[in-house]
């Protein structure tokens, strides 16, 4: 006899003697009794589902830093424009001096024997003739464009061939300080130029009077 499936429900017929079986079978055993009594009570309800933890929050990336401006390049100086160089250049210089100043004259004077107003009159003579020098051959002009006395700082790179530095210095630049010399630099050079033949080495011609 083929056994029933286990979905398979037995008919009201068989269900009767099974009925009367169970009853006396629950009445002489406790344990079967206990087993059944559970099997009466409802169902416990389905666990609640826990929602998982909310995602951990994505740290916004932090910017990047800022670039470091770089310190301003410090503009070179205009091109000098030398007519004559070399050492002819320098002797050419001392002749215009001694021309317009008797510069060599008054640097081999021996001074101590004159008295300090024949001095100051022959200094007088001298910075008129040199500044005149001065002022038709060369263009010179201020290393800083500040006035003297004024507090300036100077950045990182900044030239050193052009700023001196005197003091206490120590660390590291920027250096904050005030302005003692604004410094001075040739922006053009005019001098004569020589003719042929012209010695240069000879800075005034002797003089004979007849």
């Amino acid at each position: 006899m083929p056994t029933p499936s286990q979905d398979q429900k037995p008919s009201f017929l068989r269900r009767i003697p099974m009925a009367f079986g169970a009853f006396f079978s629950l009445l002489g055993n406790a344990d079967k009794a206990a087993r059944y009594e559970r099997l009466d009570e409802p169902p416990a309800p389905a666990p609640t589902p826990v929602a998982p933890p909310p995602p951990a929050p994505v740290a916004a990336p932090k910017p990047a830093p800022a670039p470091v401006p770089k310190p301003a390049p410090v503009p070179a100086p205009a091109p000098v424009v030398l007519r004559e160089s070399g050492p002819d250049a320098a002797l050419q210089l001392l002749a215009l001096l001694q021309r317009e100043a008797r510069f060599i004259d008054f640097m081999q004077e021996d001074l101590a024997g004159h008295a300090d107003a024949d001095i100051g009159a022959a200094v007088r003579v001298v910075h008129a003739g040199c500044r005149k020098v001065l002022q038709e051959h060369f263009r010179i002009e201020p290393v800083r464009s500040e006035n003297e006395g004024s507090r300036v700082t100077l950045q990182p790179g900044f030239d050193a061939s052009l700023v001196k530095l005197t003091g206490n210095v120590v660390g590291q630049p920027p250096f904050t300080g005030t302005l003692s010399h604004r410094g001075w630099r040739v922006s053009e050079v005019k001098l004569p130029k020589l003719a042929e033949k012209h010695d240069a080495r000879v800075l005034a011609q002797a003089e004979v009077e007849l």
